[in-house]
């Protein structure tokens, strides 16, 4: 029988056997930020699409070509967020949190949505974990943001991450900047993509991000932002080094960053592996000083950055790192009869209520394929339930490892097994942390 249709192309599923990995990751990350201050934030999966427009910037590749926008019934114009930040100060302007205690540190895990030609690292349907500081103008919190990505990845086991600065100064010193890049590219308009001739006019810094082989190979000898900041950028730059140093967080200045949206101002960032190929870049950001009052906010520095889920799982297996397992089934009950079914659903559900892993059978099975069954998801115990078993009050636990099985009577049968599981769960705690008695 043919499939009526198959996943879109540049999405993927998780399914069960890899869906822990996720998890944990996502896991990890909420819990990490969580030292940090920075608590949930879910905003809707899309918005009106002048957000992103006069958010991300029309001049970037995000909104002039990856964009997944439609008219809605009503005839208003909706884009599925190609990104978190946009949503993130949205929501903090809506609902009136620049009134509230600053700065206010806001993370989320979220789906984005591209248009891109698919890739290893590089999906339609990707997804991210986000941090938003909003109303953080000292250098402190740059390096704190960094800090908070640079532990994710300890506590993740990842290594081999390079971590790359850059400065591209405000508004004011980039001016100086801007007219610069113009004098240059124009002596080489001829040799840039049509995309890039239109940046030349509308934001020039836009053509250093361009993947071109061309136009990139004409913007290596660019002028390099660094020589134009004024004194203030200069400053915090210095500050942020200053104290990533004091945090002994290894890093490189690479002048070249720029990152692909426009609301960035001053430190930019990106942690970069060299393991996955060319979609190296697992985590970005920086400030965001004037991204609030161009949404219609007041005046409120900010900075985030976002970490890409599907990339960082691949550097993680490319690195060979161990996951955590999902917990087994503790307990599986096989039954034959009427009688045991209702007594293994009430035992089931007593047990799961006190945070065991139990299953029973759903299928009607027979006894052999109910234990054939239990083999293969790795039952812990089996215990087989029939009327004999019932009428005598007496249940026998089978040790799926060991083989050993256990009488015990019914009415005693919860706090018995509980007993025992707690008992097998300190066991294998100690083998795993080596304090196994000699």
């Amino acid at each position: 029988m043919a499939l009526i249709t198959k996943a879109i192309k540049g999405t993927q599923d998780v399914l069960p056997a890899l869906s822990h990995e996720n998890q944990y990751v996502e896991e990890t990350m909420l819990r990490v930020a969580s030292r940090y201050g920075f608590h949930e934030i879910r905003t809707p999966v899309f918005e009106h699409t002048e957000l992103f427009q006069r958010g991300v910037g029309d001049t970037t590749d995000v909104v002039q070509k990856e964009m997944y926008t439609f008219e809605d019934k009503g005839g208003r114009s909706i884009t599925l967020r190609p990104e978190g930040t946009a949503g993130a100060v949205r929501a903090f302007l809506e609902h009136g949190l620049f009134n509230e205690a600053l700065p206010q540190k806001v993370s989320y895990l979220t789906s984005c949505y591209r248009y891109e030609k698919p890739q290893a690292g590089r999906l339609r349907e990707f997804h991210q974990f986000g941090v938003e500081c909003l109303g953080a103008p000292a250098p402190s919190a740059d390096a704190e943001l960094i800090g908070l990505a640079h532990t994710i990845f300890e506590t993740l086991g990842v290594g081999d991450l390079a971590l790359e600065i850059n400065s591209i100064g405000c508004p004011e010193c980039r001016k100086q900047y801007h007219a610069a890049l113009k004098a240059y590219f124009a002596a080489h308009e001829t040799e840039l993509c049509e995309t890039c001739r239109e940046r030349l006019q509308k934001n020039p810094m836009r053509i250093l991000d361009c993947k071109s082989p061309v136009c990139s190979a004409v913007a290596a000898d660019a002028p390099v932002v660094l020589d134009y900041l004024c004194e203030d950028c200069k400053t915090h730059f210095d500050a942020v080094q200053a104290h990533l140093d004091a945090m002994m967080i290894p890093y490189v200045v690479n002048p070249r960053i720029v990152r692909g949206l426009d609301y960035y101002t001053r430190t930019v960032f990106e942690f970069v592996s060299s393991g996955i190929g060319a979609q190296g870049t697992v985590c970005g950001g920086g400030r965001y000083d004037g991204l609030v009052e161009e949404l219609g906010g007041p005046h409120v520095p900010s900075l985030g950055f976002a970490l890409g889920i599907e990339r960082l799982l691949l550097v993680m297996h490319s690195q060979g790192i161990e996951f955590p397992q999902p917990d087994p089934c503790m307990l599986y009950i096989a039954t034959m009869g009427e009688r045991a079914a209702l007594a293994a659903a009430s035992v089931a559900q007593d047990l799961r209520a006190s945070d065991f892993p139990v299953e029973v059978d759903v299928c009607g099975r027979s006894l052999k394929a109910q234990m054939k069954y239990a083999g293969k998801i790795g039952a812990q115990y089996t215990l087989v339930l029939g009327d004999d078993e019932i009428d005598r009050g007496v249940y026998a636990l089978k040790d799926m490892t060991s083989g050993e099985v256990t009488q015990i009577a019914a009415d005693e049968f919860l706090e018995t097994f509980i007993e025992k599981a707690i008992l097998a769960m300190e066991s294998d705690l100690k083998e795993m942390f080596g304090l196994e008695e000699k």
